[in-house]
């Protein structure tokens, strides 16, 4: 297997040096946290002149450092390190695992010449924990699966093969290792059942396993579409034949994004400069595991591209809404159009739509009218799989292909 790179976090663990945060690297289990810290980050601090022994390195899941679970063991362990004024770099995975790991992690802020980096699983250490316990003493770095950029700088094929084999099985590092497409999907379907489905039922105590099981696949066959949990309610007693009132469905759904399986997206008023609470969609961090939770059944590729457009906007650090046109004709009868993203970042904001195929006129006309309706400067851009070439359309619409988009990390900055 190909070495992998992750450029794009080791560039924030790069940026986060020395800034007297702990930089706490969070994201769905098996994305790539722990290969992250070593080897990669490791690796960057050897090649910049950090010696070894400036390197503090200890994988709490790991029997060799098992001993460091027992009261004050890894504080004792880290201390014993530093031996003089020189920095030092502190890695740490899974340190959920400690006991009063949150204490311990404060303590080593006190400590001048040492520069703290650290993962934490799903089940017991989540963004919402970050923000309370931590009280902004710490960086999250976000982590997302393999973007398709990365996924193909191991992929043994060119770039056509290797989306359909993203968008079918995703990206989570480990797919690698899975030869052919039977033994991808049971991996798959091994890791949602028994990783993440798991993680959410461990850390709330769920009982009704089944219920939890039953939402995902709804969410998930209805990926890219606008739901709320009063639709979600009606489709359990439609589909399951089950009565699951809407706010213990609305509590499923936070959890599972807490655990980072799903984000949600809301609404924005484009003309209105306002959000719209509800309905939403629901996006999934991996298209795998998305593809997995309905059994690969429903691999539609049309709601799959634009669950990777959303992660790949995400992963650039974009703010992402879903865009709302409000029209209004002769009679003054509304209508609405929606815009699949709004992705801001600072002072650049970007109209996107998503399509498929834009081969003939009607699709091409029935994408651009969302963005045509819109009477402000920001660009306005569809994003087309079977789009062979970028350029400027009429209205001043650009036009970029799928593959192109995904590829170039910096594309959106020559269409500002």
């Amino acid at each position: 297997m190909k070495e992998i790179t992750r450029d794009i976090y080791l560039k924030q663990l790069i940026d986060g040096q020395g800034d007297g945060f702990i930089k706490v690297i969070t994201g769905i289990r098996r994305c790539g946290k722990s290969y992250l810290l070593d080897p990669i980050f490791k690796n960057y601090l050897l090649a910049s002149g950090v010696s070894e022994d400036h390197i503090i390195h200890a994988n709490l899941e790991s029997d060799e450092f098992s001993e460091l679970l027992l009261p004050h063991k890894l504080t004792e362990f880290v201390k014993d390190k530093i031996v003089d004024d020189g920095q030092y770099y502190l890695l740490l995975d899974e340190i959920q695992l400690a006991p009063n790991f949150v204490p311990i992690l404060n303590g080593f802020l006190h400590i001048p010449n040492l520069d703290v980096y650290v993962t934490g699983s799903n089940s017991k250490f989540l963004s919402s924990d970050i923000a309370t316990e931590f009280r902004g003493r710490s960086n999250e770095i976000h982590m997302y699966p393999l973007s398709f950029a990365e996924f193909m700088t191991a992929y043994d094929g060119d770039r056509e093969h290797g989306w359909i084999d993203y968008y079918r099985f995703g990206g989570l590092p480990q797919i690698f290792t899975r030869k052919d497409e039977q033994s991808k999907m049971s991996f798959l379907d091994s890791q949602w059942r028994n990783i993440y489905l798991n993680d959410v039922i461990e850390r709330y105590g769920i009982k009704n396993t089944a219920e939890l099981n039953t939402l995902v696949e709804i969410i998930s066959s209805s990926t890219g579409s606008l739901t709320n949990p009063y639709k979600l309610e009606r489709s359990f007693k439609s589909i399951a034949k089950v009565d699951l009132d809407h706010n213990t469905i609305n509590s499923y759904l936070g959890k599972l994004e807490e655990a980072f399986i799903i984000e949600k997206v809301k609404r924005f008023d484009v003309k209105g400069k306002k959000y719209i609470n509800t309905p939403a969609k629901y996006y999934f961090a991996d298209p795998g595991i998305r593809n997995s939770c309905v059994g690969f059944r429903q691999v539609e590729e049309n709601h799959i591209m634009e669950n990777v457009i959303y992660t790949e906007l995400k992963r650039r650090g974009y703010r992402v809404d879903i865009g709302i046109v409000e029209l209004r004709d002769e009679k003054q009868s509304r209508k609405q159009l929606e815009v699949d993203f709004v992705a801001t970042s600072g002072d650049r904001t970007y109209y996107i739509q998503s399509a498929l195929s834009i081969a003939d006129s009607a699709k091409r006309e029935q994408e651009a009218r969302p963005l045509a309706d819109i009477d402000d400067h920001f660009t306005k851009i569809i994003i087309a799989k079977d789009a062979n070439f970028a350029g400027h359309e009429k209205n001043g619409i650009v036009v970029l292909g799928l593959l192109d988009f995904l590829l170039d990390f910096n594309i959106l900055d020559n269409y500002q």
